[in-house]
C-alpha cells in the first residue's frame, strides 16, 4: 500500500532501535529480566502521565481489564458496550463475572443511558471503553456509579493522553485498563499491559496479584497468575513514552486537516467531538454508507483503510450463550456495517491526508451519479 496504517516500521527505524538496545543492554547483563529496576521506573512515569496514584505492568492489555475485576472479587454482572475488541467482553469472562451488553452512541462509545437501563441488584461493576481515543463521558458513567455502588474499570486501550475535562482517561474509574500492544500509542516489541488505579488498596492487591499472589518469593497471600510485564518490554514502553505528546500532536493535525476536506461529504458521519473531550486520534474513524466498497476504492487506490470491527460483539459466535438476537442494539449493528478507520499517524503528511480525502469525495460523487441514474 502507498499509504499504510501501521507506523512501526518507521517508528522503529534504526536510530530509534539503536537508542532501545543501549537501554535494553544493561539488563542482558545484570539478567534482571522480571519484576527489575526499569518497570518500576516505566510505572512511575505512566501514572504521572495518567495523573494517578499507581500504574501495575501486567502481560496484556486484557489482564488489565480482568485483573481489577478479579481484585475486587467481582463475580456479578458487568455493563460493557456491545462495540468494541472482543477483549473487552473475554476479559470480563476470564475474571469469573456475567458481561451484560449495552448499545452505544454514534460517537462509537457507552451510552450512559443504556448503562442506567441495565443496572440490576445483581450488577456489580461497569466496564467503559474509550474507543479509538474518543473519551466517553465521564461525568456522566461515574455519577451512575456513585449513585449505584458501582466498581468503574475504564478500557484505556486506546486511551493515552485522551482527557476529560481535562483530566486523564483512566484516572476516574476505580481502575484504568491500558494495552502496550504493537499497535498502540506507547507500545512493545510484544505484548504488554497496564493498570491504573490511585486506590492503595486495589494497587496492593494487584501488585501481588500479577505475581502469583506472592508477599514474598515464599509467602503467598491470595491465589493469583502469572501476569507480569516484562523488565525489558517496560524499557521499550518508557522509551515510546517520551515521544508520545509529539505524536498525539501531530495526529491531531493530521485529523483535523481531513475534519475540513471532508466536512459536507454526503454518505459519511463525523461524529463531532464534545468540547470537554480532548482525543488522542487513535484512530481516525467515522461511519459510511456503502462501506465495504468505499474500503475496496480506498484499498485499490493505495489506501490501507481498515474496518474496525465488522461484526458486534452480541452477534459473535461466543455471545450466543448470552441470549442477544439481532437488531438488540441498533447503533452497535449500524457501527458494525459502516465503521471505516483511515491511516492517519506521524508518518503521514498533509498530501497524504488529501490524497485519502480526495478518494472519498470521488467515490460519494460517482455513488450520487449512479444513483441519480
Amino acid at each position: 500500500m502507498t499509504l499504510s496504517f501501521s507506523y512501526l516500521q518507521n517508528q522503529f527505524r534504526e536510530e530509534e532501535a539503536e537508542a532501545i538496545w543501549a537501554k535494553i543492554k544493561p539488563i542482558v547483563t545484570s539478567g534482571s529480566f522480571t519484576l527489575g529496576r526499569e518497570l518500576r521506573d516505566f510505572e512511575e512515569a505512566y501514572a504521572k502521565k495518567c495523573q494517578t496514584a499507581h500504574a501495575i505492568g501486567v502481560n496484556s492489555g486484557t489482564d488489565a481489564i480482568a485483573l481489577p475485576l478479579m481484585a475486587l472479587n467481582i463475580t456479578g454482572e458487568v455493563i460493557v458496550p456491545a462495540f468494541s475488541f472482543v477483549a473487552s467482553v473475554g476479559a470480563i469472562v476470564q475474571a469469573g463475572a456475567k458481561p451484560v451488553l449495552v448499545d452505544v452512541r454514534d460517537d462509537f462509545n457507552i451510552d450512559p443511558s443504556a448503562i442506567e437501563a441495565a443496572i440490576t441488584p445483581r450488577t456489580d461493576a461497569i466496564v467503559c471503553v474509550h474507543w479509538a481515543g474518543r473519551p466517553c463521558n465521564m461525568d456522566k458513567i461515574m455519577d451512575i456509579a456513585r449513585r449505584r455502588g458501582l466498581y468503574v474499570i475504564e478500557d484505556a486501550a486506546q486511551g493515552l493522553g485522551s482527557l476529560w475535562n481535562g483530566r486523564s482517561v483512566g484516572s476516574y474509574g476505580t481502575a484504568g485498563a491500558f494495552s502496550l500492544h504493537p499497535l498502540k500509542r506507547i507500545n512493545v516489541w510484544g505484548d504488554g499491559g497496564i493498570i491504573t488505579t490511585s486506590e492503595n488498596f486495589l494497587a496492593e492487591r494487584l501488585y501481588r496479584l500479577r505475581n502469583h499472589g506472592l508477599l514474598d518469593r515464599n509467602v503467598v497471600m491470595q491465589w493469583g497468575v502469572n501476569s507480569r510485564l516484562d523488565t525489558i518490554q517496560a524499557v521499550v514502553a518508557h522509551h515510546v513514552l517520551g515521544n508520545v505528546d509529539r505524536s498525539i500532536a501531530a495526529c491531531r493535525l493530521l485529523a483535523a486537516s481531513l475534519d475540513n476536506m471532508l466536512a459536507g461529504v454526503p454518505g459519511i458521519h463525523i461524529a463531532p467531538m464534545h468540547p470537554d473531550a480532548f482525543s488522542n486520534i487513535y484512530l481516525y474513524t467515522f461511519l459510511a454508507k456503502n462501506r465495504n466498497e468505499l474500503l475496496a476504492a480506498l484499498n485499490k487506490r493505495g489506501v490501507e483503510a481498515k474496518c474496525h470491527y465488522p461484526i458486534p460483539l452480541h452477534r459473535q459466535p461466543a455471545a450466543e450463550s448470552l441470549g442477544y438476537k439481532r437488531g438488540a442494539f441498533p447503533m452497535a449493528e449500524r457501527c458494525a456495517d459502516e465503521t471505516i478507520s483511515l491511516p492517519c499517524h506521524e508518518f503521514l503528511s498533509m498530501d497524504d491526508m488529501d490524497t485519502q480525502a480526495a478518494v472519498v469525495r470521488e467515490f460519494y460523487e460517482t455513488v450520487g451519479a449512479e444513483a441519480a441514474e
